[in-house]
């Protein structure tokens, strides 16, 4: 049998991964809400917080996003009054920082978000979680890899 068949008979990896991606964001965006923000928004809070002031483009590679999404879900956080963009020092790069409120609001966000990670973990599995994330991971790395 030839690669093709075999693949052709598996589920779509991209529709699957969407689907699953598309119904956990759901749970974690309704713990959030209480919280004023999205599963989406706390994820460029988190890694803004992690990295300190980074550039856009190192933030936009840290999330596996696009530039122009991106910047379209910065306008809401900078709208919020939880992140800052400044030039940078030198060069042509801009740098994302979290402001006070910011940082305020990850810290208020963190018992929602714990929340709804051990409704997840609780239902999935701390072990088969901890298989898919290494496989997801990979996953990932396949795709920026094969990314034109």
């Amino acid at each position: 049998m030839h690669m093709h068949h075999q693949t052709a008979a598996l589920p779509c990896a991209c529709t699957s991964l969407r689907k699953a991606a598309r119904a956990i964001s759901r749970v974690y965006d309704a713990e959030l809400a209480a919280a004023g923000m999205t599963a989406a928004q706390l994820a460029i809070l988190r890694a803004i917080d992690r990295a300190g002031s980074p550039p856009l483009a190192a933030l936009a590679t840290t999330l596996v996003m696009d530039r122009t999404s991106l910047y379209r879900a910065l306008a809401p956080l900078q709208r919020a009054g939880w992140v800052s963009l400044a030039d940078a020092p030198r060069g042509r790069a801009r740098l994302a920082s979290l402001t006070a409120e910011g940082a305020r609001a990850l810290r208020e966000a963190a018992p929602y978000w714990e929340a709804a990670q051990r409704r997840v973990l609780e239902a999935f599995g701390p072990v088969r979680w901890r298989d898919l994330h290494a496989g997801l991971a990979a996953l990932t790395a396949v795709g920026i890899e094969a990314a034109p």
